[in-house]
């Protein structure tokens, strides 16, 4: 326990508040997500069909936001906007708990979307600036574990809450990041300061809407994320959709759902290193289309039928997909960003996640609406092209960013430092950086 104890102390501090962040955001996830449309249909009286564009209000926000304000940490710093980003969307989700009808819920959801547009990717960000780019990977792993972490803990205490009432569980949403933004006011330092002046210099000459939006000017980048987006649209179904379908299926209570969601979350913290290092050697479009094939037997077995154990089975899938996935897109991002714009690359790559965010739940539900099997087979097409033009998108911005990108930044034991000070933001590490 010393030695564990110690290893853990040599890290950077930026990079394990930064795991400690995702963790607070993926629970606050996994306690509302699960059951916001079970409360808007039961609670606020909302039609089904309409439920999607709160969820894309919600997205909406960020979507409006991220080109206005998504590379201000390069400007402001890293600390300042995580606090104040983590503060608003805590707040943001306090004030559920207190409003009815659709109008207000809209209004609160655009507002807490556009404090969330810059809390993911600054996040990112900032354990980038403090760890090696060969470390990036295995980094960005730990990440989604972290929020996995949370995805556990958030839908139990949402299942818990439900049984008072659905609406509680956005005061423990919005009470665990606003510890969040706490702790970041407590114990974060600025981690911009590693950067050189030189890079410093190139961003006071590069203000305004094209800085912010690298998409705009950055073709290998805007083909990625279109991509992103297109595999993420039906992967997103499987969360809007699975609550309404199991509840109208008579197969799942609303604890069952947040249940069955944190069972996935677990399955995430259990096996997303591994997956990680047995990816290291694999191409991206080798794994991009395991992903695809995952999903697609999920929604195989969603369309058969609605019964526990095939919820159960499709939710396993598509977790495994999203390990296969997900540490790669903001490794590949991170990778093309210039130094001195990280945080306006991994805004960007937040753009695309909002897209999501905003199209996935308004079509699947919307489809859903017309025919309970209508998402799944819907989406079966589109993740089967979409996971193909994602691995090649993937591995031509390999090919293009260098060897700092090469298959072997991919490779969590080559990645892994002999010692944690080799971790550590110390003046070799400013140099590199």
């Amino acid at each position: 326990m010393t030695t564990i104890s110690s290893s853990w102390l040599g890290l950077p501090r930026p990079a394990l508040l930064g795991l400690f962040l995702f963790f607070c955001a993926g629970f606050a996830d996994g306690a509302l997500v699960p059951f916001f449309p079970l409360w808007a249909s039961s609670e606020a009286d909302i039609p089904i069909g309409a439920i999607g564009l709160l969820f894309g209000c919600y997205a909406g926000g960020e979507l409006v936001a991220a080109p206005l304000i998504g590379g201000v940490a390069d400007r402001v710093g890293r600390r300042p906007v995580l606090i104040l980003s983590s503060l608003g969307v805590g707040c943001g989700f306090l004030a559920l708990f207190f409003i009815h009808g659709f109008a207000a819920t809209a209004i609160v959801l655009i507002l807490t979307g556009m404090c969330e547009s810059v809390l993911h990717p600054t996040i990112l960000t900032a354990i980038a600036d403090v760890t090696e780019p060969s470390a990036h990977p295995r980094w960005f792993g730990m990440a989604r574990v972290s929020s996995s972490a949370g995805q556990i803990l958030g839908p139990a205490c949402g299942a818990l809450l439900a049984l008072l009432s659905l609406s509680t569980v956005f005061l423990a949403a919005g009470g665990m990041l606003i510890l969040g933004g706490v702790v970041m006011l407590a114990a974060l330092g600025e981690t911009i300061g590693s950067r050189r002046v030189g890079d410093r210099q190139e961003e006071e000459e590069e203000e305004g809407l094209s800085a912010l939006l690298p998409a705009l000017r950055d073709g290998r980048l805007a083909k990625l994320l279109l991509w992103v987006v297109l595999f993420e649209i039906s992967g997103n179904w499987i969360e809007a959709v699975i609550p309404l379908y199991a509840r109208d299926a008579g197969t799942l209570s609303p604890s069952g759902v947040g249940a069955l969601f944190a069972y996935a979350a677990a399955l995430t913290v259990g096996l997303q290193m591994l997956v990680s290092r047995f990816a290291g050697a694999r191409s991206a479009l080798w794994l991009t289309a395991g992903a695809g094939l995952s999903t697609i037997a999920a929604f195989v077995l969603l369309m058969a039928s609605p019964a526990t154990l095939s919820l159960i089975a499709a939710v396993s899938l598509c977790s495994m997909a999203q390990m296969l996935v997900g540490p790669l897109v903001p490794t590949a991002v991170n990778a093309l960003a210039p130094a001195a714009r990280r945080a306006s690359y991994m805004a960007a790559s937040s753009v695309a996640v909002d897209l999501k965010d905003s199209l996935g739940p308004s079509i699947g539900t919307a489809l859903y609406a017309l025919a309970p099997r209508l998402p799944w087979a819907a989406g079966i097409p589109l993740v089967a092209i979409a996971s193909v033009g994602l691995g090649l998108a993937i591995g031509r911005a390999r090919q293009v960013s260098g060897p700092a990108t090469a298959e072997a930044c991919f490779d969590a034991e080559a990645a892994r430092p002999e010692t944690p000070a080799a971790w550590s933001t110390g003046p070799a590490m400013e140099e590199y950086s």
